[in-house]
């Protein structure tokens, strides 16, 4: 895919990560709209939006369906770490809206201009907590999970459209999207957390050559084609820094 003078929408673009990938597309020659609560520091296009409520997503939509986008990246996210009885109600709908709802509702509005001019791509940040279900992560791997279901069934239903359907799961990055709870748990897990630049570079390659599906980070990788096929070997793998992990929440 050329990315010189390609369109390309971003939700959580402001971010840490956001900003990372939208400047080294910006650097490609495409020109960036950012969807976020706030705005980027770069001067993209930028439209505010709140993708934790319908109408927030609603609005992002109608902004989106009339901003003939050549590819939507859907990256925005939202996280907890921590027993699942502790999630406060309001925070689970938060959750499942902006991970799962707000790509769906989004991709919606960009598809019918894609299907048109038979060329587009949509671009789905998951998580490897999409295919490798955490304890502790309960909401953030189901709603995750739902996005990978999402993408695989959608790019089916594009196939011999022209719009590519790509599924990123990036393991955890060292950004601000975690939380200390998030660092502590790594602390005690041994959890490895990526370079945001690295995990940035990972990502755009995988928008460039409109990859179906990517999951960045090893063993991490191997992990889930084992999930899938053995899941009693990965509870067992993970049962340690699992037992650890509750051990801590227990503490706190």
């Amino acid at each position: 895919m050329r990315t010189e003078g390609q369109r390309i929408a971003i939700t959580g673009g402001s971010g840490d990560l956001g900003q990372r990938i939208a400047q080294r597309l910006a650097r490609s020659g495409a020109e960036i709209i950012v969807l976020d609560r706030v705005p980027p520091a770069s001067g993209a296009h930028y439209i505010a939006c709140d993708l934790a409520s319908a109408s927030g997503i609603e609005q992002a939509a109608v902004s989106l369906a009339g901003a003939d986008c050549d590819v939507l990246i859907n990256l925005a996210g939202v996280q907890y770490c921590g027993p699942v009885q502790g999630e406060a109600p309001e925070h689970l709908a938060r959750t499942f809206a902006v991970n799962l709802l707000a790509p769906i509702r989004l991709t919606q509005a960009v598809l019918p201009a894609m299907r048109a001019r038979s060329d587009g791509q949509i671009v789905n940040i998951g998580s490897i907590l999409g295919s490798i279900s955490f304890a502790h992560f309960a909401t953030y791997s189901s709603s995750k999970a739902g996005l990978r279901g999402f993408s695989d069934a959608l790019r089916r239903e594009l196939a011999g459209s022209g719009v590519a359907v790509t599924h990123i799961s990036p393991r955890a990055v060292r950004t601000a999207f975690n939380s200390e709870r998030v660092q502590a748990l790594a602390r005690a897990t041994s959890m490895t957390m990526d370079d945001p630049d690295r995990t940035a570079e990972r990502i755009v390659r995988a928008v460039v050559a409109r990859r179906s599906n990517v999951e960045i980070g090893f063993p991490e990788a191997i992990y889930v084609r084992l999930n899938a096929l053995f899941p009693a070997l990965v509870d067992r793998a993970l049962a340690p820094g699992d037992r650890r992990a509750a051990q801590l929440f227990a503490e706190g």
